[in-house]
């Protein structure tokens, strides 16, 4: 009598087939919480910044903003500058942050535009309040999506007492608006 140690070719080729259909099954979900982390980095990171540029504000008793690198556009990147109030002096640059991709800002980041004009930034003056470089003052969202899921998009909404909250419209809708 012959002992048999192992399986046959079929049973090899259904675990096989098990561990593939497991498999496509798992990577879009995969590649969704990817982007969605990717979001709620930068998301974060620019909070930080924008936290940053208002301590400073507040730290030197001048004006600092947080605008975008080129062009008006926030998909750009974004830096941290303070402004020079005393000639002469040398403008200042805390931090920089490259393109923002796969992650974008949707519309460009218009929603923080001056309203007398298209410059966009957001300036936070002596007092650490957030203004328009007009002045006026800044309560508004920025919507960042991912190149790789249209419908993933997470809202950073800055509160008029100057507290920024990120929420997911999809997850919490009454809280987005």
């Amino acid at each position: 009598m012959i002992k048999d140690h192992g399986g046959s070719l079929l049973e090899l080729m259904t675990v096989i087939l098990i561990v593939a259909i497991s498999i496509m099954i798992t990577i879009p979900m995969l590649q969704y919480q990817v982007a969605s982390r990717e979001i709620e980095t930068l998301a974060r990171r620019f909070i930080a910044h924008t936290h940053f540029a208002r301590q400073q504000a507040l730290l030197l008793g001048e004006a600092v903003y947080i605008a975008p690198r080129f062009q008006n556009d926030w998909n750009s990147g974004w830096e941290v500058r303070g402004i020079c109030s005393t000639k002469p002096c040398a403008e200042r640059i805390w931090f920089m942050q490259e393109s923002i991709a796969p992650v974008f800002i949707k519309d460009g980041g218009k929603q923080f535009s001056g309203p007398n004009s298209n410059q966009r930034a957001i300036l936070f003056n002596a007092a650490g309040a957030a203004k328009t470089a007009q002045g006026g003052f800044v309560a508004n969202r920025l919507i960042l999506g991912h190149t790789k899921d249209q419908d993933l998009e997470r809202h950073l909404i800055l509160g008029s007492g100057g507290r920024w909250r990120v929420c997911d419209p999809h997850a919490d809708a009454k809280s987005c608006r």
